[in-house]
Order: structure tokens, then C-alpha cells, then sequence
């Protein structure tokens, strides 16, 4: 049964008649994917991962298919994003925002292969060759300054211009007075490892005023591209207080989900660098109006990216035309190579850069067999245990 309105002419895609879902099982998460499918014989995929909530991502687009999506044109993008998030009375949040989010980043899949496109070209096209990207995930093991120093010189190695780790171990609130001196010696061994390397210090959103303030003060003569979500975002009102007194750029905003969330952040001015997700914060039809608010207020985007390799391509094709971006984070390199083969056609990263797609949509497509021999694991890592750095719980 349809459930839009079908009188309007159909587009060249057709209209979308079903939907599925898929998740794989990794070491770092559970990678979890829509699958779009038009009556045209087209396909689109986005990613709908959630942390530890990815049986909620799945069922709820599912469920949120038969209500909205069912019959719809592909190419009303905004009429579809506007009909999920206030027609299933969203009103913001995680998972309901990775849906969207996922769904988004499909239908412009479908679109670009539609018109035998690369999905970028639906957004702005390009203002730059190529994107440059940070790496992340590269500490996983021992909370030693010299362990941490190492791993920093073999990700350089690989080309990489900037990367980013939370030196803090399982610090909440406050930090004891040893906790603190590690921490900083950490990031003095990093910046010693790779004096040439942007280094970007990752806070997690868990310190009390008191120790963040101690905290830009003990890392300014590191010279940080940016202290990220230093403060809970229920105190967003404190972070222009923080900002004031920090030498380094203050950046954050992966956990705000659209625009509405994100006009707090935009009214109080509480960061330098806004870091949208593209499948947490609305997908290809949001993120681009981010850009623009955050460029209204003079802010650069530096967009979060923990997921797998199919947001980081999704996320090239978002960015591509931002003229405010600073830089991509990617988790790719930490991840099994059979990733990479249930996602072929990810666009690969080449001494820190990701260069322009040349493939219809996003290029990509799912492995099926291989989703199948690595089924998701539900596991849980708690960052507020000891030891969550080794990433093996």
C-alpha cells in the first residue's frame, strides 16, 4: 500500500518499494546499513550505526518505512526528511536522527545513480580536489605516553597530516592530581613524536568547569588544532565562558542532530568548530544547511565521522563543497581488511587525502555474503571504565 501522495509525476528513479537493513559485526562496532529500493530497479544505501543501539536504528527504519517512505519519490528529499522527523514526531534524539540521517544519505544514492552522477554533484560540487582527513582510533592498547608516542609516529608515517586521542582514561568530572599529570604528559610525549602533525585532543564531554579550565591552561603549549566537547553538552551555556579562556580552538556538536538541536550551540556561540555527523545529524539535506549557519557565525565545520568506511566516502561527497571545511575524521584505519570488502567501492584514503569519486551516487555497494559471515556482536564498551582505551571489553 502506498502511504504518499502518488499524484505528482514520477521522477527518474521511480518510487521507492522497499526497504531493508543490514549490520556487520567489528571489533571497533556494529556497522549498521539501509538499503532503498525504487520500482526502477535502483538501489541506494546509507549508514544507520548507533553505538550500542543498532537493533533500534534497524527497527525503526523499518517501522518508519511503511510510514513514510513506501511509495515516496526518491528525489523529494526535503518533503521525505521533513515527513520522518515531524511526521513520526521525532522531535530530535539519537537514533530517531541516525534514521534519518541513513535514509538521507540512500535517497541521494538513488538519485546520483539515476542520473549517472556522483552524489557531490547534487550538493555543490566541488571546491577543493581532494579532502583531507585525520586519523582516529590509532591509540588503541596501553595509557603510556611513550606507547601513545609510538603508535603517533606510525600513523605520520602513513601520511597522515593531523590525528586525534583522548589521552584521559576513564576520567569523569574531575581529574586526580596524577590522572592530570599523565594525561598531559601524554599529549607533550604525542606532540614530541610528531612536532609537524596536527593534533586534535579529544575531552568526550565529561569534565566539570573546574578541571576544564585546568585543562586548556595544562595543554596550551601544545599548540592544538582543537580541544573537542571539553564540558557535558548539558552545560552549553559554560563553553563561551571556556572559549574566553583558551588559547586553543574549542570545537564540538557530533551529538546534536539537526538544526533545531544545533540552535542552542549557533545562539550561545559555544564553539569554533562545529563537528556534524553525516549519519547522526540529518544527513546530505542538513548538513549543508549546518555549514552554512555555522559559516553565518564565522565558525569552520570539521565534521565527526566514527563509523565505517561507507560515512567516511558519504561524508567525501558532503564536503567536497563546503567552502568553511577544516578537515574529515576517519576511524579507517583501524579496521579488518573483510570491512572493506563488504563495502566495495569505498574510497580509499592515500597519504591522508581522499580523492574526488568518480562513480554514479556514492559508488558503493554492499557485500551481502559478507555481511553474513560477520553478523553483528552487540558489544558494549563502557569509556568511563578503566582500561576503555584498549577497546577489548
Amino acid at each position: 500500500m502506498l502511504t504518499v501522495d502518488t499524484k505528482r509525476p514520477t521522477g527518474p528513479a521511480g518510487r521507492i518499494s522497499r526497504v531493508e537493513t543490514l549490520s556487520l559485526g567489528t571489533a571497533w562496532r556494529d556497522f549498521s546499513y539501509v538499503r532503498v529500493h525504487t520500482d526502477e530497479g535502483l538501489t541506494g544505501i546509507g549508514e544507520i550505526t548507533h553505538p550500542y543501539r543498532g537493533r533500534e536504528t534497524c527497527s525503526l527504519t523499518e517501522a518508519m518505512a511503511q510510514r513514510h517512505l513506501i511509495g515516496a519519490d526518491p528525489f523529494d528529499v526535503e518533503e521525505i526528511w521533513l515527513r520522518m522527523y515531524q511526521g513520526d514526531f521525532l522531535r530530535g534524539g539519537d537514533v530517531g536522527g541516525i534514521v534519518v540521517s541513513g535514509v538521507d544519505q540512500a535517497l541521494h544514492d538513488i538519485m546520483g545513480k539515476a542520473l549517472g552522477v556522483p552524489v557531490y554533484r547534487l550538493t555543490g560540487g566541488a571546491c577543493r580536489d581532494s579532502v583531507r582527513v585525520y586519523a582516529n582510533g590509532w591509540y588503541t592498547g596501553e595509557r603510556d605516553p611513550q606507547v601513545f608516542a609510538a603508535k603517533a609516529k606510525e600513523v605520520a608515517a602513513r601520511g597522515y597530516t593531523g590525528l586525534k586521542f583522548d589521552p584521559f582514561g576513564a576520567g569523569l568530572g574531575e581529574l586526580s592530581r596524577a590522572e592530570l599529570r599523565l594525561s598531559v604528559d601524554i599529549v607533550a610525549a604525542v606532540r614530541e613524536a610528531v612536532p609537524d602533525l596536527d593534533l586534535f585532543v579529544e575531552g568526550h564531554a565529561r569534565f566539570a568547569m573546574p578541571t576544564a579550565v585546568r585543562l586548556v591552561r595544562e595543554l596550551e603549549p601544545f599548540d592544538l588544532g582543537w580541544f573537542e566537547e571539553p564540558l557535558p553538552w548539558t552545560h552549553i551555556e559554560r563553553y563561551a565562558e571556556l572559549r574566553a579562556r583558551a588559547a586553543m580552538p574549542i570545537s564540538g556538536g557530533e551529538h546534536f542532530h539537526n538544526r533545531y538541536e544545533y540552535a542552542r550551540l549557533f545562539a550561545t556561540g559555544a564553539v569554533d568548530i562545529i563537528q556534524p555527523d553525516l549519519s547522526m545529524a540529518g544527513g546530505f539535506t542538513e548538513i549543508r544547511k549546518l555549514a552554512a549557519q555555522a559559516d553565518v557565525h564565522a565558525m569552520l565545520v570539521a565534521p565527526h565521522n566514527s563509523n565505517s568506511p561507507l560515512c567516511t566516502t558519504a561524508s567525501v561527497h558532503a564536503v567536497l563543497g563546503m567552502p568553511n571545511l577544516l578537515v574529515l575524521e576517519t576511524f579507517d584505519g583501524m579496521l579488518e581488511p573483510y570491512v572493506f570488502e563488504a563495502l566495495k567501492g569505498v574510497l580509499p584514503v592515500t597519504d591522508g587525502h581522499i580523492g574526488l569519486p568518480e562513480r554514479p551516487g556514492l559508488g558503493v555497494e554492499l557485500a551481502d555474503e559478507v555481511f553474513a559471515e560477520h553478523p553483528p556482536s552487540h558489544r558494549f564498551w563502557n569509556m568511563f571504565k578503566e582500561g576503555w582505551e584498549k577497546r577489548d571489553r
